[in-house]
């Protein structure tokens, strides 16, 4: 529920910012967000990312070139988000009371442990060993989602895929409304 919340949330922005229709968003990246959920990598999709953002976005080659590869390694939202419901559902099996205090570190961190992961399969998990240790629940808890975590690692890369694209056509759009001599509207 949270990576569809997070993927509406995207396609919200790209409405709103970028004057880009979701459901032409979602058909014209159905075949890149499709690679990400079967390869569940974000640097395996990454020249389909920079492909699908030139040819059928009309994003410039150099901005593609820069935003697709600093967003698959500084933009992982969906694994962060997995991060902290997975910490939060873990403390509960453990029952470990999280107060505010505790909710904020679990955020900040997988935050910031996201930030610059690896864009290989199956990092999450390891990441989330380490949250765990931080909120005092015992890393082998790993063990009661690892079952559910190569679907979910899929999902996630999609939706990280996702919002690496929309980064690039809002980067494109910003940039063509700032250039001189256009009016700001979009062809």
């Amino acid at each position: 529920l949270g990576l569809a919340l997070l993927l509406a949330a995207y396609l919200l922005f790209l409405r709103i910012a970028a004057g880009e229709r979701p459901l032409q968003f979602l058909g014209k990246a159905r075949e890149l967000m499709l690679l990400a959920f079967s390869t569940s990598s974000s640097a395996a999709v990454m020249p389909l990312s920079m492909k699908t953002a030139i040819e059928k976005f009309d994003v410039r080659e150099s901005v593609a070139r820069f935003v697709i590869p600093l967003g698959a390694t500084v933009n992982m939202n969906g694994t962060a988000l997995y991060q902290s419901v997975a910490a939060v559902f873990l403390a509960q099996v453990y029952q470990v009371d999280l107060g505010i205090g505790a909710l904020v570190l679990i955020v900040m961190t997988a935050v910031g442990a996201s930030i610059g992961s690896p864009a290989t399969p199956g990092v999450g998990i390891v990441i989330l060993a380490g949250i765990l240790t931080s909120i005092g629940v015992p890393p082998s808890g790993v063990a009661l989602i690892i079952g559910v975590d190569r679907l979910l690692d899929m999902s996630r890369t999609s939706i990280n895929v996702s919002g690496d694209l929309v980064a690039s056509i809002y980067a494109e759009r910003t940039l063509k409304r700032k250039e001189p001599g256009t009016t700001g509207q979009q062809s």
